[in-house]
């Protein structure tokens, strides 16, 4: 009976002919959803030109953005919007550091052009960029967050 009152106050309008329901997300869950958006707001590796992009500075960039989604879903309500978009943008960050591992000769060969490395390094920055671009997009409409331009430029149409 509690969950329903709880929903039955978040409700904001039903929807016909078809069927629709949409409601405020809990409060809690915003203000996860918005420092996670802020923080990435600040992470060049996102949005920057790839000419600029060199490996120690990703990989760290993207450890930390590993690391702060990682220390936030436990915060999250299991199974919401929030932690699905959140768990794939952490196994995004997991699957490039995966890709393009900080390791003297990486390094050396992924900042020369037209090296298989750099290739192996940029696909990673696009692929990693894509699916943050999804998931940022996801959670802004969902919990109705403002997206700092530069940050914006990767969410798709």
């Amino acid at each position: 009976m509690i969950k329903k009152i709880n929903i039955l106050n978040k409700l904001t309008g039903i929807s016909c002919p078809v069927f629709g329901i949409s409601w405020n997300p809990d409060e809690a869950e915003r203000d996860i959803a918005k420092r996670i958006i802020v923080f990435l707001e600040a992470k060049r590796v996102l949005y920057s030109p790839y000419e600029l992009e060199t490996v120690f500075p990703v990989v760290e960039s993207v450890t930390e953005i590993r690391n702060m989604i990682t220390s936030e879903i436990p915060r999250m309500k299991e199974g919401s919007k929030l932690e699905e978009c959140s768990r794939a943008m952490r196994n995004a960050c997991n699957k490039f550091l995966s890709r393009c591992k900080d390791d003297d000769e990486f390094r050396k060969y992924a900042n020369m052009q037209g090296n298989i490395c750099n290739w192996i390094f940029l696909s990673a920055i696009g692929e990693l960029r894509g699916i943050f671009g999804v998931m940022v997009g996801q959670i802004a409409k969902a919990y109705g967050i403002d997206v700092e331009e530069r940050l914006a430029e990767i969410i798709p149409d």
